[in-house]
């Protein structure tokens, strides 16, 4: 990859793009051109192979069906495990941080495989769905500010010893297995429930894919006036009403 080009890969927009989660591919991608970057696109649905080339794959929720079928599918396609393993930066939102794991329960009840390039399980959970505003602090070694979004899943997460927290809630329930842990990373692989979408209130993640994509330890200054006023307006809703 040359310094001044980032290749996009929004994967199975078809199947995977609840909540508007596709603002996420459209955050990255504005972000990355404020920084003058030149940016290839590639929306992959799911009848089209994954790319192997990719700098940044993002994949986003959907209701059960379409999960399952996202995962048959992605299951066939050794493109996103080939990209993993060349280096690229994955993050997958809800239904896709499941299918980044090892397994979960679709909607047949059956225990469904993923990915397992992150080392999370999902189980359903039996209390309540786990609905609402989301406001988390960041794994410190990932250098973020506090991430806020809201969450709508039934999915328990369980981390294994090969992956950390993304981050622990302050409100919310997150992965909801109790220990207050919220999403999970190992190396360039990034999973989380938070939508919103999380990338439109919380840039300073797109910031983040962007410098691991580029290999670099800064990037130059973009315009957050838009992002901080919503970033300010949902922290503040939170925290003055603890919901």
């Amino acid at each position: 990859m040359s310094e001044s080009s980032l290749r996009l890969v929004w994967v199975y927009p078809d199947l995977l793009s609840t909540y508007g989660d596709q603002g996420n591919v459209l955050v990255v991608e504005r972000r990355a051109r404020q920084r003058r970057l030149n940016v290839e696109r590639y929306d992959v649905r799911s009848d089209q192979p994954v790319p192997t080339s990719g700098d940044i794959y993002l994949i986003g929720g959907g209701e059960d069906r379409p999960q399952r079928l996202a995962a048959e599918r992605i299951l066939r396609d050794p493109g996103l495990v080939r990209a993993v393993d060349n280096g690229a930066i994955v993050f997958g939102v809800c239904a896709g941080y499941q299918i980044l794991g090892r397994e979960f329960i679709d909607d047949l009840g059956r225990r469904q495989p993923g990915l397992g390039i992150l080392d999370v399980q999902a189980v359903r959970g039996e209390g309540e769905r786990c609905v609402g505003e989301i406001l988390a602090d960041v794994d410190p070694q990932l250098g973020l500010p506090p991430i806020t979004g809201f969450e709508n899943h039934q999915g328990v997460t369980h981390l294994g010893p090969g992956v950390r927290p993304f981050g622990h809630v302050r409100v919310g329930r997150g992965n909801g297995s109790g220990d207050g842990s919220e999403g999970a990373w190992a190396g360039t692989v990034f999973g989380t429930y938070l939508h919103g979408p999380i990338m439109a209130r919380n840039p300073a993640v797109a910031d983040l894919l962007i410098k691991l994509a580029l290999d670099v330890g800064a990037l130059p200054p973009a315009d957050n006036t838009w992002f901080d006023q919503l970033r300010a307006e949902r922290i503040n809703a939170v925290t003055s009403t603890g919901a």
